[in-house]
């Protein structure tokens, strides 16, 4: 059939009537549909940018609301300024000073009024680190490390630094030894110094004669003031001057070495031809838990050590480009322990409650925690590779480890994640 295409005339049902001219105000929805394409379309986009930007508003207002139930951190701001000559490398706080290392020397600072005190700048060499502990009686012991890497020993005392020794100081330069960690002990009886050469790594242990230090000091003040006296009845010279002088000469006793600890030997194979061999080797003084006494020949090292690169050569390059190259010096962590059941020291050596009493050491690498008593009588010589009195061997190699304050408990991170914290 063939019909003419005509528009066809709007119904009277569609019109708007004059009543009904503002009907889209009172249904939305009827409004949206009356909208023409495209108007409908940026009209929902519209809509849901308004509905996205309230949702971000009102998390937003939910994170500012718990925010605020948190507990804030105080805010700390400066309330006084020091004023030091050179550059601040590093400082240390003991009792009322505050000891500052500079780049070319030390300065301490009264922490009342922020006044500097004492300095030293003789050798202008550059501070890097400091450790400080206060011995009482207005002394503190200090320990600095400069840039060379060398150790410095100070007293200081009426407001002036003296120094006593520097620990790791040698005649020939090719053998010197820089210093890589410095342990103080809490109470100033003890320090310890990790050293590194060129190829190897050895911790020394010294004890600090604080007791003697204070007699020198003592009889150097009443010398000094002595002289003092007749210089000024004399009218050689002033006072301060001569005074300070013979301060600055008085020599102090140096720290006595206790313990030279080094890095464990690698595990070999046996020489021992029964178990009763290694056991007589146990009774002769050698330590439990190493791994030295043990039945296990050379030749069988070797066989499984051939079976392990033979089914892991792949992922072995790296190492085997790292074993070609010179022996890496190691570190170590130590801390020093006060007296506990673990360190069984003889009757015959007095202990103290607030004097370390041993070291505990474990090198990188090692799974063996090692204890060192500190309480061997002077008079004996210092072995130089001493076997450690107790031996705590772990499952996987220690990472880190700590010691409370009280000294009590020591806590252990091992590298397959695993923290165990013991009570001494």
């Amino acid at each position: 059939r063939k019909l003419s295409l005509k528009i066809p005339p709007p119904s009277e049902k569609d019109w708007l009537r004059e009543d009904e001219d503002n009907f889209f105000l009172q249904d939305p929805d009827r409004k949206q549909d009356a909208l023409p394409q495209p108007f409908r379309m940026v009209n929902k986009l519209v809509m849901l940018v308004f509905e996205n930007a309230m949702e971000i508003i009102e998390r937003k207002e939910m994170l500012r609301e718990a925010e605020k139930l948190k507990v804030q951190p105080t805010k700390c701001f400066p309330t006084a300024e020091f004023q030091v000559t050179g550059r601040a490398n590093c400082l240390a706080v003991s009792g009322k000073y505050v000891f500052v290392g500079l780049s070319v020397g030390l300065a301490a600072f009264n922490v009342s009024d922020c006044k500097e005190v004492g300095a030293w700048d003789e050798v202008k060499t550059e501070i890097c680190a400091i450790h400080a502990s206060d011995l009482g009686n207005e002394r503190h012991v200090l320990l600095a490390v400069d840039e060379m890497g060398l150790v410095w020993l100070f007293c200081f005392h009426k407001e002036s630094f003296l120094l006593i020794k520097i620990l790791n100081e040698v005649e020939d330069i090719s053998k010197r030894s820089t210093c890589v960690e410095v342990v103080l002990s809490q109470g100033g009886d003890c320090a310890g110094v990790l050293l590194q050469g060129n190829t190897k790594t050895w911790l020394e242990i010294y004890q600090l004669p604080k007791d003697s230090w204070l007699k020198e000091m003592e009889k150097s003040l009443g010398a000094s003031a002595e002289l003092a006296y007749r210089e000024r009845t004399s009218s050689w010279t002033s006072v301060v001057q001569n005074s300070s002088i013979s301060h600055c000469d008085a020599k102090l006793s140096l720290p006595v070495l206790l313990l030279k600890v080094k890095p464990p030997k690698p595990v070999t194979g046996s020489s021992f031809k029964s178990p009763l061999d290694a056991l007589k080797k146990v009774n002769d003084g050698s330590m439990l838990g190493l791994g030295f006494n043990h039945l296990i020949k050379d030749s069988q090292w070797e066989q499984q050590e051939a079976i392990f690169r033979s089914t892991y050569w792949e992922y072995l390059e790296a190492e085997r480009e790292r074993q070609s190259k010179e022996e890496i010096p190691r570190h170590a962590t130590f801390h020093f322990l006060l007296p506990s059941p673990i360190l069984q020291v003889g009757p015959e050596v007095k202990v103290q409650p607030d004097v370390p009493a041993g070291i505990s050491v474990h090198w990188d690498g090692s799974h063996n925690l090692c204890l060192y008593l500190l309480n061997c009588p002077l008079e004996e010589k210092v072995d130089s590779d001493p076997k450690p009195d107790i031996v705590w061997p772990c499952a996987a190699p220690i990472a880190c480890s700590a010691v409370s304050s009280c000294s009590r408990y020591l806590a252990l991170a091992c590298e397959d994640a695993t923290i165990t914290i013991w009570d001494k």
